[in-house]
């Protein structure tokens, strides 16, 4: 499959995840129990957002000088739409932590550990699975349209079942780690694992944080399912398909932290997802009949997050005054 990657560039996107996460990981309150503040978040959410910017500015700069204006002006246009919806169906991640979270009542100051780790998990997932899906639809065409299809379902599905809460306390993948692994009961800081005596031997215990460390795990595998196939409705150059995705990825720690007070403001941005994913699965349908501009599916999927954040703050300013005014 064509792409405009060559091996310098490939190296060097690599080069630049590499040092964004030693630093994230060493630096930014690396090694150590630390709980993230809303300016941390907030700063940090803006660093990400400029360095994939920059990256989009710098490829623009790039071709612009090698293969002319116009492949520079559809392959950044690409990145950026490609970067924004994957950003946009990250969020879905974020409440899921949030929940995850809420659930096995982890402190903040300990969730640092699971996310980077939970984070550095689904690059090296979303890396393997762009590759295969390239591949695939390299040598499949037709596959394209069942992932229209399946991104048009999960769409409807989401939008159905937008107010469900999972419910954790019977969640399978808990139980199975229940009956073959011994849980402890309490928290022992950020480790996975403890070692308590029995009956003159040592046995291996793992802690909730491990559990919850699996279910971060595999919530970003589910999610991977959903986002990976969206872009391919934007472009199947690999090159752009997993830059726009990890720099999406890279970021997401950030605004969990940025978000995590404010969750419930955002009531009805699930709504808007499902409408994105809808969205991209009808363009993916419709590819070899009418090819929606990247210009257009960039605007639209702009225009839908927009206004569910928009309308979830004004639900959330409106509720608030009802309380409020009670008496």
């Amino acid at each position: 499959m064509e792409t405009i990657g060559t091996w310098w560039m490939w190296a060097g996107f690599f080069a630049i995840v590499l040092v964004m996460l030693a630093i994230d990981l060493f630096v930014v309150g690396g090694g150590r129990q630390h709980r993230v503040s809303f300016r941390e978040a907030a700063s940090w959410s803006a660093i990400w957002v400029a360095i994939s910017l920059a990256f989009a500015g710098a490829l623009w700069w790039y071709l612009d000088g090698t293969a002319g204006r116009e492949v520079a002006n559809a392959k950044a246009l690409e990145f950026v739409t490609g970067y924004l919806i994957e950003k946009s169906l990250s969020v879905d991640n974020v409440f899921v932590w949030l929940m995850l979270f809420s659930f096995f009542a982890i402190p903040l100051e300990l969730q640092k550990r699971v996310l980077a780790l939970g984070v550095i998990g689904a690059i090296v997932m979303r890396t393997a699975m762009i590759f295969a899906g390239v591949w695939l639809i390299a040598h499949f065409h037709w596959l394209l349209y069942v992932f229209g299809a399946f991104l048009l379902i999960t769409g409807i599905k989401m939008w159905w079942f937008a107010e469900e809460k999972p419910d954790l306390a019977n969640n399978p993948v808990i139980k199975w780690i229940r009956r073959h692994m011994k849980v402890t009961d309490e928290l022992h800081g950020e480790r996975f694992f403890v070692m308590r005596e029995e009956a003159g031997k040592w046995v291996r215990y793992v802690t909730p944080l491990f559990l919850v460390l699996i279910l971060v795990e595999l919530s970003d595998l589910i999610f991977a399912v959903d986002s990976i196939p969206a872009i391919f409705a934007i472009t199947t150059d690999p090159f752009i398909v997993l830059t726009s995705n990890v720099f999406a990825i890279l970021g997401l720690r950030a605004m969990y932290f940025l978000l995590a007070d404010m969750a419930d403001r955002f009531s009805l941005l699930k709504y808007g997802l499902a409408l994105v994913l809808m969205f991209i699965g009808v363009k993916m349908l419709l590819l070899d009949v009418f090819k929606i501009p990247v210009m257009v599916s960039l605007g639209i999927v702009a225009a839908i997050i927009a206004t569910s954040v928009v309308l979830s703050l004004r639900r959330s300013a409106k509720a608030q005054v009802g309380n409020a005014s009670k008496p």
